[in-house]
């Protein structure tokens, strides 16, 4: 593949050219196949070598944070632009044990409850028509950083066992975007990252309009609350130090309980698969103080109504007042895309395929994975004038054609066959022989 051709100057290590081994990888992960784990792609990926590709992607000094620098700009260079978005959300691997770096027992979004598995947050950037991921960071809960002999064997290096929340990986990679001269006007969250003032707050400062979701208990301030200390009555007492607010906040849910009809729009959305997405929105200018600054900070709150199933939803938003509340809904509508590169990720390209325990391991998979993704996305930008539906799927069937297969024959098939079953009953007879007493 000429595509991967381009990128081997990341691909160094030690004077030697990894780049071969990286376009086998990519090679699997745009492959047809129903798995897409390094034990499939020897099956059907040619001149494929298992235990080079496994020394290749586990313990292999190629880093992999030039590679991401090199995608993020090849990806800005396609969907960037003043008026896109930098888009952060979650995405969870379930896993069996706790051996695979940073496992726990953590809330599943996929599964919709707490599970065994690792959770990322990633960063997508998004023009509004195309997305696809630039950034990432692995999340380690506290019972891996208060363990330093199991980051010790996970090869976590020193420097990334420090605990840090979800919203701090955020704003690392919003400050990296910045860094690697992403362009973006607007920073799309939900609402684990909207729950975090500090966050909405710093991305304001850095000069950034934000779309962050909030929940329907969010404390608002009709008017500015104008904090203040209060003063001691007779010079009695303790100096007061806490600042307090000189009106009552209300939930973002009581705001909009009685705004009449007649105050709501009909937004258009975007333009789906079953027809156009209409929602009806109000938005109302409101003051969000944390309890700490000096000054509270004027916003908007927004709420719209979800047409298909009635749902209330909220999200906040610093743009100014000249920016339309058509606008504001439909940036806030642009999480969409990242959450349709995860699907995207995972049905076609093998994110969560993966069989990697380690630090270095889980870090090369995703940085090749998102390497894919560019390429797909450069194909789609490349044809969409020619094929409008042109879709991740269409490509991976017509990689299937064009690229090289080492199972194209019956006698491969078989020998694939035969070599599964080897080692299925190797497994066997090993968990049979550790049960005997």
């Amino acid at each position: 593949m000429n595509f991967c051709a381009s990128f081997s100057d990341c691909f160094q290590a030690a004077r030697h050219d990894l780049s071969s081994k990286a376009r086998c990888y990519v090679a699997g992960l745009v492959m047809k196949a129903p798995r897409k784990n390094m034990e499939r792609m020897e099956e059907y990926v040619q001149d494929y070598d298992y235990q080079a590709q496994q020394q290749f992607l586990s313990d292999s000094p190629w880093p992999h944070q030039p590679l991401l620098a090199r995608v993020a700009k090849e990806v800005d260079g396609l969907v960037g632009g003043p008026d896109s978005m930098l888009l952060l959300d979650e995405s969870c691997f379930g896993k069996k044990g706790n051996k695979s770096v940073g496992v726990a027992r953590q809330w599943n979004g996929r599964l919709g409850k707490v599970d065994n598995c690792q959770v990322g947050v990633f960063a997508a950037l998004s023009d509004g028509q195309r997305a696809s991921l630039v950034d990432l960071r692995l999340f380690l809960p506290e019972s891996w950083t208060s363990d330093p002999a199991r980051c010790e064997e996970a090869k976590i290096p020193l420097a990334e066992r420090e605990a840090r929340t979800k919203p701090e990986l955020a704003w690392e990679m919003i400050q990296q975007a910045r860094v690697r001269g992403l362009r973006f006007g607007w920073v799309g969250l939900d609402s684990l990252y909207g729950h975090a003032p500090w966050l909405l707050r710093n991305i304001e400062d850095a000069g950034l309009l934000f779309a962050a979701d909030v929940h329907r208990d969010q404390r608002v301030y009709w008017d500015d609350p104008a904090p203040y200390v209060p003063r001691r009555q007779a010079r009695i007492g303790r100096k007061f130090t806490a600042r307090r607010a000189r009106s009552e906040s209300v939930e973002i849910a009581e705001l909009f309980a009685a705004v009449p009809p007649q105050q709501w729009s009909t937004v258009r959305v975007r333009e789906g698969t079953k027809g156009t997405i209409m929602v009806r929105a109000c938005r109302r200018p409101v003051w969000l103080w944390d309890g700490q600054e000096k000054q509270a900070r004027p916003w908007w709150a927004v709420c719209f109504i979800d047409g298909a199933t009635g749902e209330r939803k909220y999200f906040l938003s610093n743009a100014g007042a000249k920016v339309s509340l058509k606008t504001l809904v439909q940036k806030r509508a642009s999480r969409y895309w990242i959450e349709r590169c995860f699907q995207d990720a995972k049905t076609s390209v093998g994110m969560a395929d993966y069989q990697a325990r380690g630090w270095i391991a889980w870090h090369h998979h995703m940085a090749l994975v998102m390497l894919a993704m560019l390429f797909v996305l450069r194909e789609r930008k490349l044809y969409e004038r020619e094929v409008e539906l042109l879709s991740y799927q269409d490509i991976i069937e017509l990689l299937n054609v064009y690229l090289p297969r080492a199972d194209r024959t019956k006698e491969a098939v078989l020998a694939n066959m035969r070599h599964r079953h080897a080692q299925r009953r190797a497994a066997i007879e090993s968990a049979r022989r550790k049960a005997q007493p």
